[in-house]
């Protein structure tokens, strides 16, 4: 997303939010924070375009406003979402199932007070490394950065743990790179100055970092590794969570293939203690809006009432059930919060 868009919609939200008439102003504001990740993927533009909309639609009525927030990405909003310096954060489905269940880095600390708001677009699996490594195309082809430089995200991002959760799966031992933590817009820049020689960024496409490399760097000289159902079938057995997924030609500046890649769910989060009525209308005014959303982001297309609650690892919030009864949606017992 241009970035100038962005900051149209970063100044909008701070607007919408600042909005208070008089004949309103015994009900006390109230003022809420959600959590995305770096300014290089998709999580970012979404989560400032909710906040965007969800403060422009509910600020002068209902005196709730929302602000985004830059993150280390679904590792650290967890953990803010715990200690309460966030209200909502957007997470991987593989984090989040993780988090809930108590698995991995949550093994005996499972986050049993977080609810699911709804599901938003696919993460897609982009590791885009320069072609003098990529031999086959395939994803097995990161053997080839044993002893080079590769970032694969922040140390507390859900990047990170899907990149070792895939490569683990596959054999790859990504302990013998040397690995740089980086976020996705200095991950871009660090490979476009020849700083590492690959890079992991999953996100909704166009992804601005991919879109950047791609550009500075030329389609002879980088390649997105493709997956194919030998990897996907490996990766499932330890967490079924992925699916396949084409990024198409044109995707790119100078992309005349498609990739075929793999995909995992991203969700918006709450904590169980968020208001119901807060829950509720800011789900309403999400999927009221979605055009405007589509604006911002080319991946929230994929989102719709119809795929709200599919995949969702933990239980839904009440005040987002609510809303989804009131569309004729059926929720599955396994999503309704005990």
């Amino acid at each position: 997303m241009k970035l100038n868009l962005l900051k149209k919609l970063a100044v909008s939200s701070l607007v919408a939010a600042s909005l208070v008439t008089v004949a309103s102003a015994k009900k006390a504001e109230q003022k809420y924070v959600i959590a995305t990740a770096s300014t290089g993927g998709t999580y970012y533009p979404v989560g400032v375009g909710i906040a965007t909309i969800a403060s422009l639609k509910l600020a002068k009525k209902n005196k709730l406003t929302f602000s985004a927030i830059t993150s280390a990405g679904s590792g650290e909003n967890v953990d803010m979402l715990e200690k309460g310096e966030v209200d909502f954060a957007i997470l991987q489905g593989l984090f989040g199932s993780m988090a809930w269940q108590g698995k991995a880095k949550y093994e005996g600390q499972a986050k049993k007070n977080l609810r699911s708001v709804s599901m938003l677009w696919q993460n897609v699996e982009q590791f885009t490394v320069k072609k003098d490594f990529a031999k086959t195309g395939n994803v097995m082809d990161l053997k080839n950065l044993y002893g080079e430089r590769f970032s694969i995200g922040g140390r507390s991002s859900g990047s990170r743990v899907s990149a070792e959760t895939i490569m683990s799966s596959l054999g790859i031992e990504f302990d013998k790179m040397n690995i740089q933590y980086l976020g996705y817009t200095p991950s871009s820049t660090a490979l476009q100055d020849g700083k590492v020689q690959g890079m992991n960024t999953p996100s909704g496409p166009p992804t601005s970092a991919v879109t950047n490399a791609f550009a500075s760097i030329g389609n002879d000289k980088i390649r997105v590794l493709d997956f194919d159902a030998n990897n996907l079938k490996a990766i499932n057995d330890n967490y079924p969570v992925w699916t396949p997924f084409t990024i198409k030609a044109g995707t790119y500046p100078g992309q005349n293939k498609d990739i075929n890649t793999i995909a995992q769910p991203n969700l918006l989060v709450v904590t169980k203690d968020t208001s119901e009525e807060t829950v509720y209308l800011l789900t309403k005014t999400i999927y009221e809006n979605l055009p405007f959303l589509n604006t911002v982001h080319k991946a929230t297309k994929a989102m719709s009432l119809e795929k709200a609650i599919a995949g969702l690892p933990m239980p839904l919030h009440p005040g987002a059930a609510k809303f989804y009864k009131e569309k004729g949606i059926n929720i599955p017992a396994s999503l309704i919060a005990k």
